[in-house]
């Protein structure tokens, strides 16, 4: 974890009051579902699923491409902004999908913590583990919702467990579930001493809350049965015997997490989560950068862009770069320098999001997350400053692990094809390489998936239909070393020499055969499967 030393000043309110994170699961564990319920307890929409808000805007809901609705999964990480009591909750929503892991890896550089929701009946999945591991590496807080408890599920102790074994983390219940399935009642609030009991009659109701005295107040006796009743007490007794209590320095280190059990369909254990986001959850942290860390603290204004997302309104070519804060008070119409190419640029429409939907932002803290309209300025990993040459570090690009050759149904538009794959590869949609020798284009993804989402959004937005082909190319490195190696290299290697949307060279291989021969027969050259986001 960054530097976070106790002797530093208090957080301005304002910041402090900021929670950010991201929600991280396996597909269908119920993502979405848990994010409409957020938005609905933030009193920033009426209804989940149909959602209205203030002067009967339409709002929809966090799935806004066409392929997202039509398959039911999230592809691109959208950013909301909501209150929730006192506190300012910037919430990053990322794809659940493993075809898309890399956008979901840049969204995890954006957020100070992360919720990680598993499915009662599932336990932990494989992409739940992907993602966790990536929250390990930049030592993020986590925060577990177990969802589902209506539903038939596991005892909640193999549960615990599970996620202990799977993930080497520790955990400390926030709440116990009272009975499971058909016979889910509610829970029990560890933290608060609480009973909190599920209405099943109305998915948007709040549940309801009795202030209880300890597990033996008899007033429980009037709400649970006594089988359950029992069962909670020897349960509770026995978690707090074996599992860690809730210790905060250990869960901002990110080595235990707090778990909530609930149902989010129907509204249950999702306010209590809230609450824990609030009381316990990070205040916006350090960024590192070069050459100097960045405070949330500091008077300036800093900040960087971990997303582009084309085309959010269709009936303008636009594209919205997401920019996380990392320190100061932004307000509308700043001037701010571009680091990359020190040229200073006015923000006179920035945008706050409500899932699809955008409102001016006034101004922003440390911790917020706007949107800022441009014309392919801004690319992933730029830093925007109010003068000084900081670079926030860390946001990566990944090698792509499958190659296609793409052409345009009509051969006269190939220009509009190359406009389209470089705005794609500029967003990081994609990798766009245009090979040294030949016409046409070789396009990287990391998931098959994410081919056909290139597709429809291709044809969607530019109305261009595309083929994709097969490739003998199999993987792609990006080259450095010295120039003159570099230069001898890619002219004895020109049928595998191709140049990335950034103008950087790469090599394209068949197999690990290839990778081994350069090894050996060019020392002074290196080959890379990842390279920093930034120039």
């Amino acid at each position: 974890m960054l530097d976070s030393s106790h002797n530093r000043p208090e957080l301005p309110p304002e910041i402090a009051r900021r929670r950010t994170f991201a929600i991280i699961s396996h597909p269908d564990a119920g993502k979405t579902t848990l994010t409409e319920k957020f938005l609905l307890f933030g009193g920033a929409i009426q209804m989940a699923g149909q959602v209205r808000a203030k002067g009967e805007a339409r709002r929809t809901r966090s799935d806004f491409m066409a392929m997202e609705k039509d398959r039911g999964i999230s592809v691109s990480a959208s950013a909301m902004s909501f209150d929730f009591k006192e506190f300012r909750f910037n919430l990053v929503d990322t794809p659940g999908h493993s075809d898309f892991s890399e956008d979901t890896y840049r969204t995890l550089t954006a957020v100070d913590a992360a919720v990680m929701v598993i499915d009662g009946a599932k336990g932990v999945e494989s992409q739940t583990q992907k993602l966790f591991e990536v929250c390990r590496m930049r030592d993020l807080p986590i925060l577990t919702f177990c969802n589902k408890m209506d539903r038939e599920s596991r005892d909640v102790f193999e549960i615990i467990d599970e996620i202990q074994e799977n993930l080497a983390i520790d955990v400390t219940p926030a709440s116990w579930p009272i009975g499971v399935g058909r016979d889910f009642l509610g829970c029990y609030d560890i933290l608060r001493d609480r009973l909190e009991l599920m209405d099943r009659a109305d998915r948007n109701r709040v549940a309801e809350t009795i202030e209880i005295d300890g597990l033996e107040d008899p007033k429980l006796a009037e709400h649970v049965p006594a089988a359950l009743l029992d069962k909670l007490r020897e349960d509770v007794e026995m978690a707090r015997e074996l599992l860690p209590p809730l210790d905060l320095a250990a869960m901002h280190e990110g080595s235990l997490t707090p778990i909530w059990f609930g149902s989010a369909i129907n509204s249950f254990g999702v306010k209590e989560l809230m609450e824990g986001i609030a009381s316990y959850g990070p205040e916006p942290q350090i960024q590192s950068a070069e050459p100097r860390q960045v405070l949330p603290e500091e008077k300036k204004v800093a900040g960087f862009v971990f997303k582009v997302q084309a085309n959010m309104d269709p009936k303008h070519r636009d594209r919205v770069a997401f920019v996380r804060l990392a320190s100061g008070h932004f307000q509308r119409g700043m001037k701010l320098t571009h680091v990359r190419t020190k040229k200073p640029m006015t923000i006179s429409n920035p945008v706050m999001f409500l899932a699809s939907d955008r409102e001016l932002a006034e101004e922003a803290w440390a911790g917020d997350i706007i949107g800022i309209p441009n014309h392919g300025q801004l690319r992933i990993g730029d830093t925007l400053t109010e003068g000084e040459a900081i670079r926030v570090t860390g946001i990566p690009s990944f090698a792509p692990e499958l190659l296609q050759g793409v052409r345009a149904g009509d051969p006269l538009k190939a220009k509009h094809l190359e406009k389209a794959l470089m705005q794609f590869a500029e967003e990081g949609a994609a990798k766009v390489f245009k090979p040294s020798i030949g016409a046409g284009f070789v396009v990287g993804v990391v998931g098959q998936l994410q081919f056909e989402v290139l597709a429809s959004r291709i044809e969607l937005e530019y109305g261009l239909p595309v083929r994709f082909d097969a490739s003998q190319f199999t993987s792609a490195r990006w080259v450095s070393g010295d120039k003159q190696a570099v230069e001898r290299f890619s002219d004895s290697n020109k049928q595998h020499i191709a140049h990335d949307h950034d103008g950087d060279i790469v090599y394209l291989t068949r197999l690990q055969w290839d990778i081994d021969r350069v090894a050996r027969d060019y020392p002074d050259v290196k080959l890379t499967a990842t390279k920093e986001m930034m120039v």
